[in-house]
C-alpha cells in the first residue's frame, strides 16, 4: 500500500475525514468521563460565530467549558500543547457569548481534556482543571 500524501486532494480528503472521526471520538469519551464524574452536560460542540466550546459542562456551581484534545499517541507533542494563545482567546470570547446567550451567572473555569488512543480501542484520559485563564486581547 502506498504512503499517504497529506498534498493531494484525494489522500488529504481520506486524512481529513479520519481527523474528524477520530476529534468525534475523543469528545464523546471525554463527555462520558465528565458525566462519569459527576458533571451535567450543558452543551457539546457549541458554537459562537466562528468560535466554538467543544463541552460545556457544570458540577457544584461551577461551568467549566472545556476544550477536547485527541491524539493517537504522544509521540510528537502533548495534546494540551495545541492549546495555544489564540485557541484560548477564541473559547474565552465563545465561553462569554454562551454565558450572556444563556443568562448564566456562575463561576467558571476553563480546562483541558486530552484524549490518547483511536476509535475502537483502549484511551487514556487526563482532565487538566483550570488549564488557563482568559487573555487580554
Amino acid at each position: 500500500m502506498a504512503e499517504k500524501c497529506y498534498f493531494c486532494t484525494y489522500h488529504s480528503t481520506t486524512y481529513m475525514a479520519e481527523h474528524n472521526n477520530t476529534g468525534y471520538w475523543g469528545e464523546e469519551q471525554a463527555a462520558r468521563y465528565l458525566e462519569a464524574k459527576g458533571y451535567g452536560i450543558m452543551a457539546r460542540n457549541w458554537r459562537s460565530g466562528h468560535r466554538d466550546i467543544d463541552i460545556v459542562a457544570h458540577k457544584d456551581g461551577t461551568v467549566a467549558f472545556v476544550e477536547v484534545k485527541t491524539r493517537r499517541d504522544r509521540r510528537y507533542m502533548e495534546p494540551e500543547q495545541a492549546v495555544d494563545a489564540r485557541k484560548v482567546r477564541s473559547v474565552t470570547a465563545a465561553a462569554g457569548a454562551f454565558m450572556q446567550s444563556h443568562g448564566i451567572d456562575a463561576e467558571v473555569r476553563f480546562d483541558i481534556i486530552t484524549v490518547t488512543g483511536r476509535p475502537g480501542g483502549e484511551c487514556a484520559i487526563d482532565h487538566i482543571e483550570d488549564a488557563f485563564v482568559p487573555l487580554p486581547y
